[in-house]
C-alpha cells in the first residue's frame, strides 16, 4: 500500500507542475462536480485542503445524487457523486462507459425529536412500519416492546424524507426492501420513491432541519449532519440481533465483506455482528474515455489527478470527519478503475 500511495502521490504531484507551469489560464483552471450531499461535509473539507496544495479549485454542487449522475450524463461537469451505484440498466443507457470510483463509506442514522427520550432503539420491522405510516403514536405497543423503562409520549409521529433524488436515499429505502417484503412490494428501492407518508427535505441539511423543528419527528439524514447538530440518534437493532448506533467502527465492520472489482455494491443490512445497518459506499463518477465535448487533455489530467488524491493523500480527512475510510483491498480496486481512464483511447 505503500509503494501505490507513493506512486500516486508522485502522479499528482507531476500533474500539479505540468498545470502550473503552463501560464496563468492553467493556474485558474477549475474542476468541476456535482451530486451527492451524504458526503459533502468531507468533500468540502478535501477540496479546499487540495485546492491549498496545488492552487486548483473544485466547484462542487451538493445537489444530490440524482442531479449529480444527471449533470455527468449532460455533460456539464468533470464529474458526478453518488451514494447509489448506477445499474447496469442504467448504465447501459449512457454511450460512454463510467466509471465508479469508491471515495469514502459512511452511515446513514436514524436521527429523531422525541421530548424526554435520549435513548431510541428500533429493529426493522418498527423502522419499516414507521415509514410506511402504519404505527403513528410514539407510545405505539411495538415501541414500547423495544423500549423497556423509557417513558414513551402519547405524541404523533413525523416521518421526514428526501424530496429530490437522493443516494442517502437509495442506501435507506435500499436497507428497508432488503429487511422488510411490504416495503419491498409498496415502495421498492430508489433515488426517489413515492412515499407513502411523512414530510419531505431538501438535502441532509433539509431533513436534519424539519426533524429539529418538529417533536414527534424521525427521518434519515448522514451520520455527519446529526453529529454537527448535536442530534439524537436510534440504536438499529442488526441482522445479528444487537443494537447498533452509527460510528466509524460500526460502517467498516459493515463493509467487511467481498467487493466486487467494479466497487458496486450495497453494504445494507450487514450479517456482521456489530455492522451498523445501514451503511454504504460513496462514489465519485466519471467517463471513462475523457474526450468529451471539447475537453481538453489537461483538463482530462486535473480530473484523474484530483481523484488519485483523495483516494490516497485525501483519505487522511475521512475519520476526522465521521466517515470510514476505504479498506486497502478497496483502495487498490480504486486505483485500478482510475488506472483505466483514457483520452481518446490513450492512457492519462
Amino acid at each position: 500500500m505503500k509503494k501505490l500511495k507513493a506512486s500516486l502521490l508522485l502522479s499528482c504531484v507531476a500533474v500539479t507542475l505540468l498545470l502550473s507551469g503552463c501560464g496563468d489560464s492553467n493556474k485558474r483552471m477549475e474542476i468541476q462536480g456535482a451530486g451527492a450531499t451524504f458526503p459533502y461535509p468531507v468533500y468540502s473539507k478535501m477540496f479546499s485542503e487540495y485546492h491549498k496544495a496545488t492552487d486548483i479549485k473544485v466547484n462542487y454542487q451538493a445537489i444530490g445524487s440524482g442531479g449529480g449522475i444527471r449533470q455527468l450524463k449532460n455533460m456539464t461537469v468533470d464529474f458526478g457523486a453518488s451514494d447509489a451505484f448506477m445499474n447496469d440498466k442504467a448504465l447501459d443507457s449512457v454511450d460512454r462507459e463510467i466509471l465508479h470510483v469508491p471515495i469514502c463509506l459512511g452511515a446513514v442514522a436514524l436521527s429523531y425529536n422525541v421530548p424526554g427520550v435520549n435513548n431510541l432503539k428500533l429493529n426493522a420491522d418498527v423502522l419499516s412500519d414507521i415509514f410506511l405510516g402504519n404505527i403513528s403514536k410514539w407510545n405505539d405497543p411495538k415501541i414500547k416492546a423495544l423500549n423497556s423503562g423509557v417513558s414513551l409520549p402519547d405524541i404523533r409521529i413525523v416521518s421526514v424524507h428526501r424530496s429530490e433524488g437522493s443516494g442517502t436515499t437509495f442506501i435507506f429505502t435500499d436497507y428497508l426492501s432488503k429487511v422488510s417484503k411490504t416495503w419491498l412490494n409498496k415502495v421498492g428501492r430508489g433515488k426517489a420513491v413515492n412515499w407513502p407518508d411523512g414530510l419531505g427535505g431538501k438535502g441532509n441539511a433539509g431533513v436534519a432541519g424539519i426533524i429539529k423543528q418538529s417533536p414527534g419527528a424521525i427521518g434519515y439524514i448522514g451520520h455527519i449532519y446529526a453529529i454537527q447538530n448535536k442530534m439524537s440518534l436510534v440504536s438499529l437493532q442488526n441482522k445479528a440481533g444487537n443494537y447498533v448506533s452509527p460510528s466509524i467502527a460500526a460502517v467498516s465492520e459493515a463493509a467487511n465483506t467481498t467487493i466486487p472489482a467494479d466497487t458496486r455494491a450495497s453494504i445494507t443490512d450487514s450479517s456482521a455482528a456489530y455492522g451498523y445497518p445501514i451503511s454504504g459506499f460513496t462514489w465519485i463518477l466519471v467517463y471513462k474515455d475523457q474526450d468529451f465535448k471539447g475537453r481538453s487533455i489537461e483538463q482530462a489530467k486535473a480530473t484523474k489527478a484530483l481523484i488519485t488524491w483523495m483516494i490516497t493523500d485525501g483519505q487522511s480527512y475521512v475519520k476526522p470527519m465521521h466517515y470510514a475510510p476505504l479498506t486497502e483491498s478497496v483502495a487498490q480496486k480504486a486505483h485500478t478503475i482510475l488506472e483505466s481512464m483514457n483520452y481518446s483511447g490513450q492512457p492519462i
